[in-house]
C-alpha cells in the first residue's frame, strides 16, 4: 500500500470511521495513480476497515486501472449497471456503522443512491482529511510543479515573442494556449488571462478584442497542468512607453510580493503573509487598490487549501505549496500583479517561479 493510502487509513481509524469513499477523480489519482475523467459514470475507491482497498472504475477503464492503479482490488461496472449495487457487495450484507464520503463532491441524487444501497448509521465528510493530506506536498508532488512552472514560463517567453502591432488580447491567449500544448503540458490549468491598458485594472478581467497599444501595461496570468499539477503565474509588462505612475504601482507591487514572499516560512500563519505584502501597499498609499487576498494554495487543482487571506490563523508547515499575488488596480489607468508559486522548505521560502520581475519594456 503506498504511503498517502496508509495516511487515509489511520485517519479512517482515528475518526471512527468504518469505512471511508472517494470520488473526486483527482482524490483516486492522489491516492491510487490512476487519472480518470468518468463524465457522469461512477468512480470510486473504497476503504472498509481491516479490508483490502477496493477501486470500482467503469468497464472501459478497466485496462487503464489495472496498468496505473497502486490498488490492485478493481471492480467494474458497464453502463447499464447499478453501480450502486457494487458498492453494496463490498459490504458482504454487513451494515457499516460511520461511512466517509466526500460532501463537497456528492451530488443529492448519488447521496441518495448511495445511502439506499449503503444503509449506513451515519455518513461524515472526510473533506478535512483529505485537504490536510493534500496541503503538504511529496518531493515527487513537487518535482511535477517545478515542471509545470518551467514549462509555463517557456510559454510565457515564446509568447512574449507575438507582442506586435495590431494583435489583440484574445489573440494572444490563443496563441499561449497553442504553446501550451506545444511545449509538452497537458493544457491550461485555469483560463489563460491576457489583459492590456485599463483592462488591467479589472483583478478578473476577460480578455477580448483590444488592440495592445503603446503606453499600455499588459498583464498576463497563465498556468498549465502537467503530470496532473497545475503551475500558476501572472507577470505585468509595459509596452513602448513607460507611464511614471505605474511605474509606481509596479515597483509597489514587486515590494508587496517580495514582502510576502519573505513572510512565507513554517511556524507563521497563512493570515501574516497577506498582513506583510498589504501593508506594503498601504504605506505606499493604493490600500484601497488591493481588493483580493494574496494568494491560495496550489498543487492537482490551480485554488486549492490554503486560502491566504488576512484571517487565516491556520499555521503554515513545510511542504505546503501556495501562490504570493499581490495586486494594485485603479480604474481608468491599469493594474499591476505580480504572482509567484512558493514552496516551503525546511530552510525556508523557495520559489517554483523564476521568470524575471524586474519591469520589462516589450516593442511592437
Amino acid at each position: 500500500m503506498n504511503e498517502a493510502l496508509s495516511t487515509l487509513e489511520q485517519g479512517m481509524a482515528g475518526g471512527g470511521l468504518d469505512a471511508l469513499l472517494v470520488t473526486d477523480p483527482k482524490h483516486v489519482y492522489y491516492l491510487t495513480g490512476f487519472a480518470s475523467n468518468p463524465h457522469e459514470r461512477f468512480l470510486g475507491l473504497l476503504l472498509i476497515r481491516g479490508g483490502e482497498p477496493v477501486l470500482i472504475v467503469p468497464a472501459l477503464d478497466a485496462e487503464a486501472a489495472h496498468a496505473a492503479s497502486s490498488v490492485t482490488k478493481i471492480l467494474t461496472h458497464s453502463d447499464t449497471d447499478n453501480p450502486y449495487e457494487l458498492l453494496k457487495s463490498c459490504f458482504a450484507g454487513s451494515k457499516p456503522g460511520t461511512v466517509g464520503i466526500e460532501k463537497e463532491h456528492f451530488t443529492v441524487n448519488r447521496y441518495e443512491q448511495l445511502a439506499e444501497a449503503v444503509p449506513a448509521d451515519a455518513f461524515r465528510d472526510i473533506g478535512h482529511l483529505l485537504r490536510s493530506m493534500r496541503a503538504k506536498k511529496t518531493p515527487d508532488e513537487v518535482s511535477r510543479m517545478k515542471h509545470a512552472a518551467e514549462l509555463v514560463e517557456e510559454v510565457l517567453r515564446q509568447g512574449l515573442t507575438h507582442v506586435k502591432a495590431g494583435v489583440s488580447e484574445i489573440e494572444l491567449v490563443a496563441e499561449l494556449e497553442y504553446l501550451m500544448k506545444k511545449v509538452g503540458a497537458s493544457g491550461p490549468s485555469f483560463d489563460t488571462m491576457v489583459l492590456s491598458g485599463p483592462n488591467t485594472a479589472l483583478p478578473h478581467g476577460v480578455p477580448g478584442s483590444r488592440i495592445i497599444q503603446p503606453g499600455d501595461f499588459l498583464m498576463f496570468d497563465l498556468g498549465v497542468y502537467a503530470a496532473g499539477y497545475a503551475s500558476d503565474i501572472t507577470r505585468t509588462f509595459a509596452v513602448e512607453e513607460v507611464n511614471p505612475k505605474l511605474v509606481e504601482i509596479y515597483n509597489t507591487v514587486l515590494a508587496a510580493n517580495e514582502a510576502g514572499i519573505a513572510a512565507s516560512r513554517a511556524g507563521a500563519t497563512f493570515g501574516s503573509v497577506d498582513r506583510a505584502a498589504r501593508e506594503v501597499i498601504e504605506a505606499a498609499g493604493y490600500g484601497e487598490y488591493f481588493m483580493h487576498r494574496v494568494g491560495h494554495g496550489l498543487g492537482m487543482d490551480t485554488h486549492e487549501y490554503p486560502s491566504l487571506h488576512g484571517m487565516n490563523g491556520d499555521f503554515i508547515e513545510t511542504g505546503n505549496v501556495f501562490t504570493v499575488e499581490p495586486g494594485i488596480y485603479v480604474a481608468g489607468l491599469g493594474g499591476v500583479r505580480i504572482e509567484d508559486d512558493v514552496w516551503i522548505t525546511p530552510e525556508g521560502p523557495q520559489t517554483l517561479t523564476t521568470m524575471s520581475k524586474a519591469l520589462t519594456v516589450l516593442h511592437l
